[in-house]
């Protein structure tokens, strides 16, 4: 089935606001939102929403919705996505990722793995981190620098996708550690992952859709949470999240764009939490705060 992209065309300034607009309605359903400079000469901008075919007329419905009150002059535009094996594609010429101690490789770039490195291999398959997006890569050069500042002793990954960040604690601090996802998909391959890098102990694999979950009961308080979703969710989450924290625990926070930062900082700020340190990759964010 294909997928869709529904935009609009607008300034910087405008195609921030309409992303504002759209995230709200959008991203906590799991649905892909984006801004992209078409024109810089002309201030030429995009803001999107991605879907499949069959969910098109719902999407454009609500989508007019949310921007009738500020943006109905902006005309909502349609692409048809061609249709790509992503996963094929996503593993030519995927070069190894190097952040902080860690390199997160592919099966195919086992020989490339230099002594003194922590290496996680992660193929691109059905859930979401191979290390390459910047969200990810931040939160792995953020983990080491954590863990250099203070002893922890329990780790949770909330939002585990492949698995990454969770094998990554384990193999550099050796300590338990939870990993959830809301996707069983997700977990299932998370899992599969950390067997194949030699993760057989110590990690806790749950499909978890909050933290009303049973099991977050037997592994909480965390000494480090790491969080690589989106946003608005961490924002939502801010109170929960916190309260899972363990006094003087730390905070890793991703999947933020840049101009979201202040937001993401507010609603933890609002918890008491303190700003340590945030790292700028590619126009993500990932942020340090502790308790």
């Amino acid at each position: 089935m294909s997928a869709i992209r529904l935009f609009v065309t607008t300034t910087e300034k405008q195609a921030a606001a309409v992303l504002d607009v759209i995230s709200m309605v959008f991203e906590d359903e799991g649905y892909a939102v984006a801004t992209m400079e078409i024109d810089e000469k002309r201030d030429v901008w995009e803001a999107s929403v991605y879907m499949m075919a069959d969910e098109e007329e719902s999407v454009r419905s609500r989508l007019a919705d949310a921007l009738a009150t500020e943006f109905s002059h902006l005309p909502i535009e349609r692409e048809v996505l061609p249709e790509i094996d992503w996963i094929a594609k996503s593993l030519e010429g995927l070069a190894p990722v190097r952040a902080g101690r860690f390199v997160v490789h592919g099966s195919h770039d086992r020989d490339k793995v230099k002594t003194g490195e922590i290496a996680i291999e992660i193929d691109a398959g059905q859930a979401f981190g191979t290390g390459h997006h910047g969200t990810t890569a931040g939160c792995l050069e953020m983990l080491a620098s954590v863990a250099r500042s203070r002893r922890i002793g329990n780790v949770l990954d909330l939002g585990t996708g492949s698995g990454v960040l969770a094998i990554a604690a384990w193999k550099l601090l050796h300590v338990p550690g939870l990993a959830t996802d809301i996707d069983p998909v997700a977990t299932r391959v998370a899992r599969e992952n950390a067997r194949r890098n030699g993760v057989v102990a110590g990690l806790t694999f749950a499909t978890a859709p909050g933290f009303h979950s049973t099991a977050f009961g037997a592994h909480s308080p965390f000494d480090l949470i790491i969080a690589n979703i989106l946003a608005r969710p961490l924002m939502k989450m801010a109170p929960e999240l916190v309260a899972n924290l363990a006094p003087g625990g730390s905070v890793i926070l991703s999947g933020i764009l840049a101009e979201q930062r202040w937001k993401v900082l507010a609603a933890y700020n609002g918890q008491r939490l303190r700003h340590v340190r945030t790292l700028w990759r590619n126009g993500w964010v990932t942020i340090h705060l502790t308790k």
